[in-house]
């Protein structure tokens, strides 16, 4: 068959298909247009049956002469010129979802202006042109029916997946719209039933709950951070101001080099679930969206991903969205016409500031309690018991960490079974296991400062397989034969060396396990037992030192560190909200 140019109904099918390939991807172009429209509320009706989807919202509406041209081929009002299509700063832009409807189904658009008291209703053919218009009274807001869809293209229908498997790529695509724009009420319908609704909220923290029945809102920690624009402190506190202008310093000094001006504004969102008691199964939830869309971005993910290792139990994954706000120019949406691939520029540096939001999420950061209003009742309770006890508690101190910056004030009270050391808070009492906590302080001194030793004279061991020689070598333990079935250890981690089990030691590290695996045996055999009873003084050392680690909510094994106990709870415990005085005559 010779070449020769197609007709234009087909390459408009060819073109409308990529667009619109699903019932999700309907609900998926129709929402973000009225999420550039300004919309609080949106309302989706599904009608599986007659493959119908109804999205309707409080927008801004649209204009009679505007509705007479949306659904002709590559209409919109979102940009002007080719310059446009790199400074994208709305979630539709291509003018090609309105026209691929009218292609592919039955389109009609029901919208009034805000600003108008006419509303109207439009019928398009299939080539977007307007079959029939009428003046309607409704509310202001657009209502987009599309109904019959692929009916003329049977291929596609049978192609695609069962229907309930298209509903719940619906459900997704709504969650993940939600997750950006967490101000948005929705209310989505099948068959003029409720199905499932999202109430709108200031941040994500209020959302995930709502997605996640499990998953309570005290489970999240939310952390926003400002670019340099707005001086680098959005959302951070004091404490969070000095820490990103150091950060800045001293991770990003490559930038300087780079002919790229990082001053601008940008805006990062991180919802994580703690991981002492948010997590998954599967690695389902580590979301990222940028300006409003979630993409893929795996350079981004595994930043996540590596950031969180030896927080979470084996064998889970985190709770996780990272919203990045960034200027346009940084972003080139023109890869995939779902609009979920992407060129961004720079990734380091936008690594680097995930890596930091990570690690501010993870810190026990002091709560904004009031000190005025900081209730005496366990102090009394304690100084009574403290009278009659062992322990001789000194007064509440401002804890400090060294550079000027408050940690949270935790003060130790006493030991529990020789395990658990009590500490007051401002807020109550924690109780923290000692023997983790301390494995988390010398994890991280170990993983950051890991240095291998000579023994003197050497150890010598006996009966290695040749697995266990290779996973010592792997490790860079000196190991050398010392006759039949005798093996010469010469070198040891530091933290081991003046340790009478050091042989058993290393018989542990020699059974498998990478570098980092390694680094966490010997952090948990060097850590303080359980059933050792340590002083006021060390108690209080150790709760010091492991609220200044990176990662203070977990060991790194995954096993939660402290449990706190709030004083209302303990109020709530105790019955002290009863009113009890008038029946005692007082």
């Amino acid at each position: 068959m010779p070449i020769h140019t197609l007709p234009i109904d087909v390459i408009h099918l060819i073109a409308a298909g990529e667009v619109i390939d699903s019932l999700s991807a309907v609900v998926r172009e129709l929402c973000e247009n009225a999420i550039d429209a300004g919309a609080t509320r949106i309302t989706v009706s599904l009608f599986p049956d007659r493959w119908r989807i109804r999205v309707a919202d409080n927008g801004s509406g649209i204009e009679l002469a505007d509705l007479q041209q949306a659904a002709t081929a590559h209409s919109t009002s979102k940009i002007d010129d080719r310059d446009d299509l790199f400074h994208i700063t709305s979630l539709g832009f291509r003018g090609e979802a309105l026209h691929s409807l009218a292609q592919l189904a039955n389109l009609e658009i029901y919208s009034r202006p805000r600003h108008s008291s006419d509303g109207w209703h439009l019928v398009y053919n299939h080539q977007g042109e307007v079959l029939r218009q009428q003046e309607v009274a409704i509310a202001p807001g657009t209502a987009i029916d599309v109904e019959d869809l692929f009916g003329e293209w049977e291929a596609r229908r049978e192609g695609l997946p069962n229907l309930n498997c298209q509903l719940r790529q619906v459900q997704t695509v709504i969650h993940h719209l939600a997750l950006c724009h967490p101000q948005i009420s929705w209310l989505v319908e099948q068959q003029h039933r409720p199905w499932f609704q999202i109430i709108g909220s200031k941040t994500t923290q209020q959302i995930i709950p709502q997605l996640l029945p499990k998953v309570r809102v005290d489970d999240l920690q939310h952390v926003e951070m400002g670019g340099l624009g707005d001086g680098g402190t959005g959302g951070l506190g004091d404490r969070g101001k000095l820490d990103l202008a150091a950060d800045l310093v001293e991770r990003f000094s490559y930038l300087t080099s780079q002919k790229k001006d990082f001053q601008e504004e940008f805006t990062l969102q991180l919802t994580l679930g703690l991981p002492d008691r948010c997590h998954r199964h599967r690695l389902d939830w580590v979301k990222v969206a940028v300006n409003g869309r979630i993409v893929r971005a795996p350079e981004l993910e595994q930043t996540i991903i590596s950031g969180l290792a030896r927080t979470l139990p084996r064998d889970r994954y985190p709770v996780c969205f990272l919203h990045l706000q960034i200027p346009p120019h940084y972003i080139d949406w023109n890869r995939h016409p779902a609009k979920v691939e992407i060129y961004l520029q720079q990734v380091e540096y936008w690594q680097a500031q995930v890596s930091q939001a990570l690690d501010r999420a993870l810190n026990l950061e002091p709560e904004s309690i009031d000190d005025d209003t900081h209730t005496s009742r366990i102090g009394k309770l304690l100084a009574v018991a403290e009278q009659q006890g062992a322990y001789h508690i000194p007064q509440r101190t401002i804890i400090s960490d060294g550079d000027g910056l408050g940690l949270l004030e935790l003060r130790a009270v006493g030991q529990v079974l020789n395990t658990y050391i009590i500490a007051e808070h401002a807020d109550g009492l924690w109780l923290v296991e000692q023997h983790i906590a301390h494995e988390r302080v010398l994890y991280e001194q170990i993983s950051t400062a890991w240095q291998l030793l000579p023994l003197e004279p050497p150890i010598i061991l006996s009966h290695l397989s040749e697995r266990q020689i290779a996973q010592l070598q792997q490790i860079e333990i000196s190991i050398d034969p010392f006759g039949e079935g005798l093996w010469a250890i010469r070198t040891a981690p530091a933290p081991l060396l003046m340790r009478e089990d050091i042989a058993a030691a290393i018989t542990e590290l020699s059974l498998g396990g990478d570098l980092q695996a390694a680094q966490v045996a010997v952090a948990c055999r060097c850590a303080i037992r359980n059933g050792t009873p340590l002083s006021l003084t060390e108690m209080q050392s150790l709760l010091d030192r492991w609220q200044r680690t990176r990662n203070p909510r977990t060991c790194p094994h995954g096993r939660p560190i402290y449990l706190a106990f709030k004083e209302s709870s303990l109020a709530r415990s105790f019955r002290r909200h009863w009113v009890i005085g008038k029946s005692h005559g007082i």
